[in-house]
């Protein structure tokens, strides 16, 4: 696959999640506030197996795409490019895995606790923001090559 395609498929799936990303930060997390104690396990249950489909597979995806733009843009792009977008993946994941997931698994097993709720919401803006740079920064080099110069990533990379 050339360079430009594969920036083109990170974009693609950066540009997803990070859409996917804001809806959560701004509607979903603060929303869990709203629900009622009694409701709040059964829905958080059914909130999380449905995220799981629609969130799963895309960072997976993005993962094994941003690890071959890494190896793929070493050297037509620089090093600084391709490891400074694959940390802000890697950002992403620590923060699912070590912060996120802790919190949602407080609250599947506990229930509606607003303390955790909070704690969810206001560490979500470091995956929040790690999304929206790195779409950005892809966007950018998309944008310079399509629009000013085309040799800037070679086809054959």
């Amino acid at each position: 696959m050339s360079l430009p395609h594969l920036l083109l498929l990170n974009f693609a799936l950066a540009a997803y999640l990070t859409g996917l990303v804001w809806v959560v930060q701004l509607v979903t997390y603060p929303a869990l506030g709203l629900v009622g104690k009694a409701e709040f396990s059964r829905y958080h249950a059914a909130h999380t197996q449905g995220m799981g489909w629609v969130v799963a597979a895309p960072m997976v995806a993005e993962l094994a795409l941003a690890g071959w733009l890494t190896w793929a843009a070493w050297r037509p792009l620089g090093p600084a490019f391709a490891l400074g977008q694959a940390g802000l993946v890697a950002l992403v994941w620590l923060v699912t895995f070590f912060v996120s997931v802790p919190f949602h698994n407080r609250l599947g097993a506990q229930g509606f606790d607003y303390v955790a709720i909070d704690g969810l919401t206001r560490t979500n803006w470091l995956r929040t923001l790690a999304w929206t740079a790195r779409l950005l920064w892809l966007g950018a080099v998309l944008w310079a090559h399509i629009c000013f110069s085309p040799t800037l990533i070679p086809a054959s990379a």
